[in-house]
């Protein structure tokens, strides 16, 4: 065999191996439309079993989904505070997970009043870490109202592709509704909005530099396909908008170690600088005050307006890591204007086409107790 030949039959079975081993990768992104529905709940309603499913469509931090609901009779209901969904390392209090709470909560009524059913709440925490939260009882109201339900069904997080036009007044005015107490947009070019850009970047390189931080968002990333649809919860690659090769890369190359690593960490402070650097500005929302009922209240008024933007093509991207700071965290009211309630940090802008949601949920079963 000469030099030549062998050279050429290296070649093809270096390809074929290749070739096989692609194959046999992990290949694609796992997004919702890809995970079958769950069986149905024999312990449920139908409606129940509809109500809590599009209740779990609700965002949370680092999509734990941080929600159980103890099923009392049918249609009463006590929604309760996983405590092994808790992010210790950037929410020690649980202030986030009372406001993913709170989303949850108004999904949860939205979803009743689309199929007729009126939400009577009693609220039984009285500390962000008491385990029952709310009580719901729901009742038969008469006609239905699905105006929501099919906004529940496309929310999703945002991270790229925004433009850095500004809010028109009038879709301004349309986010902000009846509530410009708690809802304050700042516009890109506003000195407001130059701080939020500069601290964001500041209290992402702190928190990329804690190794616990890092060690929990290693926790809940699931690099691989199999761990997406083992757990359903989490950030996957899609739900990152992590696509193409990088996905492929990240998919079958990374772990929990990665995360720890020097590169992961630049990596991920250039793409924070990157979206930073694109967008019409950010949306604050404050609350009241600290107490278990405002933040739960908070809660449901970010979904309420994460439920509006789509229609008019506006992008939403939670970027909370300046109150998860204690010294960013401190210096911003007085900087915004805006006193001491912060509760959430929202990059907002047009997106010239809205992706379908992506990120994976839970089965209804799977936190459902009896």
């Amino acid at each position: 065999m000469n030099r030549r030949h062998f050279v050429g039959l290296a070649g093809g079975a270096l390809a074929v191996t290749a070739g096989a081993a692609y194959l046999l990768s992990d290949r694609q992104n796992i997004v919702r439309s890809d995970v079958p529905p769950a069986e149905a709940t024999p312990t449920l309603q139908p409606d129940e079993a509809q109500i809590l499913w599009l209740a779990s469509l609700a965002p949370s931090g680092h999509n734990t989904q941080p929600w159980l609901v103890r099923r009392l009779e049918p249609y009463h209901w006590i929604v309760g505070n996983d405590r092994r969904k808790w992010l210790p390392a950037v929410d020690p209090q649980q202030r986030e997970t009372l406001l993913s709470l709170g989303a949850f909560l108004q999904n949860l009524e939205s979803a009743a009043l689309s199929l007729g059913y009126a939400c009577q709440w009693t609220l039984l925490a009285e500390t962000n870490q008491d385990e029952r939260v709310m009580e719901v009882r729901m009742s038969k109201a008469g006609a239905s109202d699905a105006t929501n339900v099919a906004s529940i069904k496309s929310r999703r997080t945002v991270r790229s592709g925004f433009r850095r036009d500004e809010l028109s007044q009038r879709d301004v005015e349309h986010l902000v509704g009846h509530e410009p107490q708690f809802i304050h947009y700042l516009p890109a070019n506003g000195p407001a909005a130059a701080f939020v850009n500069t601290q964001t970047n500041e209290a992402n390189r702190l928190q990329a530099a804690r190794d616990p931080a890092q060690e929990e968002l290693a926790d809940w990333i699931r690099f691989s396909s199999v761990d997406a649809r083992q757990y359903r919860d989490g950030l996957t690659t899609g739900g990152m908008e992590i696509d193409g090769v990088a996905g492929w890369v990240v998919r079958n190359f990374y772990d929990k170690a990665s995360v720890l690593k020097e590169d992961f960490r630049k990596r991920g402070l250039a793409q924070v600088r990157e979206q930073v650097s694109a967008s019409a500005g950010w949306i604050l929302i404050t609350s009241a005050d600290g107490s278990v009922a405002s933040l739960l209240e908070t809660g449901r008024r970010m979904q309420r307006l994460f439920l509006k933007v789509r229609e008019r093509g506006i992008g939403l991207h939670p970027m909370t890591q300046i109150l998860e700071e204690p010294s960013t965290r401190q210096a911003l009211p007085s900087a915004v204007g805006l006193g001491e309630n912060i509760q959430f940090i929202l990059r907002v802008g047009y997106v010239a086409t809205y992706p379908p949601p992506v990120s994976l949920r839970r089965p209804v079963a799977w936190f459902l107790r009896a």
